[in-house]
């Protein structure tokens, strides 16, 4: 669905309105007259939920969140944050991590924070320009590696995880590597040929993050991907309709479907099997970054702040819906491998790069 989104105008008639306690049909109308005026703009939304007061008189603060995170998963932690925040609204917009590069990138739009789980393309947001620094007691208490330069700051660890059926993998012992999955399909092609499903790179910002850092980490990507598309290999936008297809049975194998969404699905349990690859798991980085255009960025920081804490905090916090891991690196187990903030991510995402690499991720996967 698409919907229309008003930046620059219709920032300044939240502020008018916010402060004048007009109610929310004087809202809309603004909202018809910026339309008309010719200033809309454009981008794909998800799901968009408002927590906290839904009246603007009484809740005068809004933090605006743009967001690749399911707003089902990350509700308990705004509503945490809000506890102690009676009149601060959250306006929290779920989009796909393209979709969240062009609202902020060639639309400018009113959001005061993003969050991402395509951590290249956040750092290339640092990186141009588009965030603004951010320091606290809580970014303080941050790993090295889950900061960068006070712009960048990683709230979860998450494996990239393989999702099989049970059924489907009756009287065959489960791979629990890339080679040992590699060499069940060579042996059984017909028995999986149209039920392997992964991202389709092309569209999901985090699918093309999972596949270039295997690319980076095994000599046997590509081989792999020969065989996906070999055995006509079904395509996907996003972890959550891989769980579903595994489930329901239409596919038997999800390559690089997001541990943490998978293991949320307790609905599922004797529907999937989640393994997290003994060769290598690539770990993803869920981060926050304070958008250079924010309205709040005293909120923003505040709210990145609640995340880091429940993420890092000595405590558990029971609205935390991610796996907690070790913070050093050395104590984690050998195969989990954080995927690295810094430059190194921008490598990528340079455009002739990024069209090589697209183009033999063709001729692999769709073999055209």
């Amino acid at each position: 669905m698409r919907f229309l989104m008003f930046s620059a105008v219709l920032s300044g008639f939240r502020t008018i309105f916010s402060q004048s306690g007009l109610p929310w049909v004087v809202w809309g109308l603004a909202m018809v007259m910026a339309s008309i005026a010719g200033v809309a703009q454009s981008f794909e939304i998800e799901d968009q939920r408002q927590f906290g007061p839904a009246n603007n008189a009484v809740a005068p603060d809004v933090l605006r969140v743009l967001s690749t995170t399911d707003t089902d998963l990350l509700a308990p932690l705004i509503e945490s944050f809000l506890n102690t925040r009676p009149t601060t609204a959250v306006d929290y917009v779920a989009v796909s991590s393209a979709e969240l590069m062009r609202a902020v990138v060639d639309e400018n739009a009113g959001f005061d924070l993003a969050v991402s789980s395509a951590l290249d393309l956040q750092t290339k947001l640092a990186n141009d320009g588009y965030t603004q620094a951010h320091r606290s007691t809580a970014t303080a208490q941050l790993p090295v590696w889950g900061n960068w330069r006070d712009h960048v700051f990683a709230f979860s660890q998450e494996p990239a995880s393989i999702v099989l059926s049970p059924v489907a993998f009756e009287g065959l012992e489960l791979p629990r590597s890339r080679q040992a999955l590699m060499s069940l399909l060579r042996r059984y092609p017909n028995r999986f040929r149209d039920r392997i499903g992964t991202y389709d790179v092309e569209k999901s910002g985090l699918g093309y993050l999972f596949a270039t850092q295997d690319l980076r980490t095994s000599e046997s990507f590509w081989r792999m991907m020969e065989i996906f598309g070999s055995l006509d290999v079904q395509l996907y936008c996003c972890s959550g309709e891989m769980i579903e297809a595994v489930a329901k049975g239409e596919i038997a194998i999800a390559y690089n479907v997001l541990g943490s969404y998978a293991r949320a699905r307790t609905d599922l349990t004797g529907l999937i099997e989640i393994v997290d690859p003994q060769d290598y798991t690539n770990m993803m980085l869920r981060t926050a970054v304070v958008l250079r255009q924010a309205e709040r960025p005293d909120l923003a920081g505040a709210f990145i702040d609640h995340l880091l804490r429940a993420a890092w905090g000595e405590r558990a916090d029971p609205a935390y819906p991610f796996p907690r891991y070790p913070s050093g690196l050395a104590s984690q187990e050998a195969s989990l491998r954080p995927i690295q903030m810094g430059p190194g991510l921008l490598v990528f995402l340079d455009h002739l790069k990024r069209l090589r690499f697209l183009d033999e991720w063709r001729s692999a996967v769709l073999q055209k």
